[in-house]
């Protein structure tokens, strides 16, 4: 990123699709059904908290599909069962925004939300969305949720074929309160998988709705139609992990890991 703008650059972007394809320093954890998972490993260097991805490839939806679908916030209401709110807060350029999105966790875990600035660029047959969190003077933490931490996560799509791509999915990801490193990371490893699946489901039947809701209505590639107040991009600033606080949920995970282990 650029001393002059939190926005991402060029660089950004080549460096995101780059750890995507990489598998150098990745590990392979999974793999089958046309679905793989990695997870980072620099040897000594190991992270806290893993930056993993995802790697899917489909044959029945197309690369434009799948793009749309990650954007369209409407369409989002019908297909993801764990959202609690999610709403777009401004434009910040024609490919840049910034957002907001709370989600169930299952009990006796704090819902979690997260505020994060989002950017994509399209080429003629690669999309790429970045995400990572920042800090809004409008929408500080709430008490009733814990603000959790994108540190990047992101989408690169390619396309395969007229109706076909392959679909990957790279996060890093704090989800803060106290809960312990390893269950974080175990639970990244299973629920990653799950979410390609849902949003890959959501791509199949996503041309029938979009058909019936508004069809020529993308604001994401017609910067024109996008009816979202401008910001200005410099009244944000990153969010890092370690300037939240962590809400204790230790004696409610104490009594639920008898119940997960298995």
């Amino acid at each position: 990123m650029s001393a002059t703008s939190i926005l991402p650059d060029e660089t950004v972007f080549a460096d995101f699709k780059n750890q995507c394809l990489s598998t150098d320093d990745w590990v392979n954890k999974y793999d089958k059904n046309g679905m793989q998972v990695w997870v980072e490993n620099k040897g000594n260097q190991e992270p806290k908290i893993h930056k993993i991805k995802c790697k899917m490839t489909i044959d029945d939806v197309s690369a434009a599909t799948m793009f749309d679908v990650l954007h369209d916030g409407q369409y989002r209401r019908t297909w993801d069962p764990n959202m609690l709110e999610s709403f777009d807060i401004a434009r910040l350029s024609a490919n840049a925004d910034v957002g907001y999105y709370s989600w169930n966790c299952p009990k006796p875990i704090k819902n979690r939300d997260v505020v994060t600035l989002r950017s994509w660029q399209v080429t003629d047959d690669e999309y790429i969305i970045v995400n990572f969190s920042v800090k809004h003077p409008k929408y500080p933490p709430r008490k009733d949720l814990v603000r959790a931490i994108s540190i990047l996560t992101g989408y690169y799509v390619k396309a395969t074929g007229q109706n076909s791509c392959t679909f990957i999915y790279l996060s890093q990801a704090d989800p803060k309160g106290s809960l312990p490193k390893w269950v974080v990371n175990k639970a990244s490893h299973v629920l990653a998988p799950k979410v390609m699946k849902s949003v890959h489901k959501a791509g199949q039947t996503y041309p029938e709705w979009k058909q019936q809701n508004l069809p020529d209505q993308k604001p994401w590639l017609h910067p024109k139609q996008n009816t979202l107040a401008m910001m200005d991009p410099a009244k944000l600033s990153i969010q890092r992990a370690d300037s939240l606080e962590n809400v204790d949920e230790s004696s409610k995970m104490d009594a639920q890991d008898g119940e997960d282990s298995n």
